[in-house]
């Protein structure tokens, strides 16, 4: 669908069911059918504010950067009578794609070969301890039976 398609509220409210749901946040018109089962937050959630403008309650719970640029991808237009200033919170498809990206790299830990070294201390001295212990005792108790 074209991006700049501009929807009234009372179209946008046509849209409220499971397997039809849109809403609007920012004025941005968005139809997030396909994001029901992948919602963290659980279906539920959205359907509840199918069909209305739900800007306040995506605010209120404070979502990711992420999440986000995730308005672009699910974004079939506007809001008949809203402004909206491009390069704010969403930014543009060119900023989503590049957040996806980066969002794909990780982070690799290398491995320190102090860490190694101490997780074998840490494991084998005591149990050298405890032999030794029990090794003294062995040793002491047997020569008390032998006098």
């Amino acid at each position: 669908m074209e991006k700049r398609q501009v929807f009234t509220l009372s179209q946008v409210a046509q849209h409220k069911s499971k397997k039809d749901c849109w809403f609007i946040i920012n004025g941005r018109v968005l139809n997030v059918t396909k994001f029901l089962e992948e919602h963290p937050g659980g279906e539920e959630v959205l359907i509840e504010s199918a069909g209305k403008d739900a800007t306040k309650e995506f605010e209120d719970v404070g979502h990711s950067k992420a999440a986000k640029n995730l308005l672009l991808k699910y974004q079939v237009g506007y809001l008949q009578g809203y402004n909206i200033q491009e390069g704010g919170d969403a930014g543009d498809a060119a900023s989503f794609k590049e957040t996806k990206a980066r969002e794909m790299t990780a982070f690799v830990v290398k491995d320190d070969p102090g860490t190694k070294y101490a997780a074998f201390v840490e494991f084998f001295v005591p149990i050298l301890v405890a032999s030794c212990f029990f090794g003294y005792r062995y040793i002491s108790g047997a020569a008390q039976f032998s006098s």
